[in-house]
């Protein structure tokens, strides 16, 4: 079986994004929101994110019907992506497409009340999955 090469599936994703994922990244780039740089599809570890703030140390996660079924690798791939330091925020894409103001809303809070983590090549223990809700 032939290894995945994430850096190639992290560049079909960013060219095949979903509308949700292209609505919020509308509202996220270009330093758009409290002048935070993310990136999108971005690869971490084993996993790529499909919108990740370094300076935060947040991923938002904009999910489609199909993580309703992928619960547990989720819950998985969270818990590990918080033991690297990673604060994780999940909107369904439904969320999204109705209310992106909301969503970018709940983000900006976030970001204000989570203090930037000091630069560590080992940031420690982070914190629970969260799902956000509007």
């Amino acid at each position: 079986m032939k290894p995945l090469n994430l850096t190639q599936t992290a560049r079909e994703l960013r060219k095949n994004s979903t509308d949700a994922e292209r609505l919020l990244w509308k509202h996220l780039k270009a330093k758009q929101l409290n002048s935070l740089k993310f990136r999108r599809q971005e690869q971490i570890g084993r996993f790529i994110a499909d919108f990740v703030c370094f300076e935060k140390s947040l991923i938002v996660e904009a999910d489609g019907g199909q993580h309703v079924q992928e619960a547990e690798k989720d819950k998985e791939r969270t818990a590990w992506l918080n033991t690297q330091g990673f604060t994780v925020l999940r909107f369904w894409n439904n969320e999204i497409l109705s209310n992106v103001e909301g969503v970018v809303d709940l983000i900006r809070i976030h970001c204000q009340e989570s203090p930037s983590p000091p630069p560590s090549p080992t940031r420690g223990e982070g914190v629970d999955d969260q799902k956000a809700t509007l």
